[in-house]
């Protein structure tokens, strides 16, 4: 079976305060950027049991902002915006990658 094109989408929600849900909202919103043909690239399922959130967050921060890096778009989501989340987001538009938001229910919004 031959697959199209799919860019790359660097998925931009909160990671700190209940871990074990917004990782599950992480899960919810890679599963949505596939649906709509793109490849997710999402920090909080690949380091979640790898990276330490308290020792290691520097270290944490600058390895999604390297991944960050590989993708022309950024798709944030939810209306809390957190410390780490904006750093991505001003990185994405120091870089003029497309920079689109979603409600949690997924539904893109205008900011």
């Amino acid at each position: 079976m031959k697959h199209q094109f799919r860019p790359l989408a660097y998925i931009c929600c909160p990671y700190r305060e209940d871990v074990q849900a917004n990782i599950e909202k992480a899960r919810n919103y890679a599963r949505f950027a596939v649906k709509e043909g793109c490849i997710p690239v999402t920090a909080h399922l690949m380091f979640d049991g790898v990276l330490n959130e308290e020792t290691d967050r520097e270290l944490a921060l600058f390895m999604d902002l390297v991944m960050l890096g590989k993708c022309p778009q950024i798709w944030v989501f939810g209306s809390q915006i957190t410390e780490g989340m904006q750093r991505e987001i001003d990185t994405a538009k120091r870089q003029q990658k497309i920079v689109r938001y979603f409600t949690e229910d997924m539904r893109e919004v205008e900011r």
